[in-house]
């Protein structure tokens, strides 16, 4: 398979991203809803949030690895058999996820830094806070990660629903196309 993308399908390292954004975010969210509810004598009470934070600054260079790459290479155009109905709103729905990734990653950062601490990477290296101590601000980031990440889940699902259909329903090569490897086609 080739590495950049084509006109027909997207390359290796386009569909490899969105595969990996993809399982890290449905990842960190089982993760941050599993945190909720620890308690401080919960064994995985500091390593969650640790793991949580760690695989999030990496989603976020991730993402914009991603992006960079997105603007450097051609893109697929739609298929043929998309309406302009479903044009229209794949190009939404990507500028949305885009959106709420990148306010998601920013919120949790400012959640994690708000006493002014850095947060460290898996020990690898320390991302440090921007904003310094700021009262309450842990609060606010607080409410936006919350209900972005479940904006984000949701549109994700759909996102995903729709390539299932247009892989099961409307067997076209909507699905088969964003894979990092060539599947060929059914009968």
């Amino acid at each position: 398979m080739q590495l950049r993308n084509s006109s027909r399908r997207f390359g290796a390292v386009h569909a490899t991203l969105h595969w990996v954004v993809a399982l890290a975010v449905f990842g960190l969210f089982g993760l941050g809803y599993y945190m909720v509810d620890l308690t401080y004598y919960d064994e995985l009470y500091r390593l969650a949030p640790h793991v949580h934070r760690s695989i999030g600054i990496l989603l976020f260079l991730t993402l914009t690895l991603r992006l960079a790459w997105r603007l450097a290479d051609t893109s697929p155009g739609p298929l043929a058999t998309h309406s302009p109905v479903e044009v229209v709103s794949a190009r939404v729905a990507h500028g949305l996820l885009y959106l709420l990734l990148f306010t998601a990653m920013v919120s949790g950062y400012l959640i994690s830094t708000a006493d002014g601490s850095a947060v460290r990477v898996f020990n690898w290296f320390e991302v440090p806070s921007v904003t310094g101590r700021i009262r309450g601000m842990e609060d606010v980031a607080g409410d936006v990660h919350y209900w972005v990440t479940w904006a984000l889940v949701v549109l994700a699902s759909a996102h995903g629903l729709a390539a299932i259909k247009h892989h099961l329903v409307d067997r076209d090569d909507t699905l088969r196309r964003m894979l990092p490897v060539t599947l060929k086609k059914r009968p």
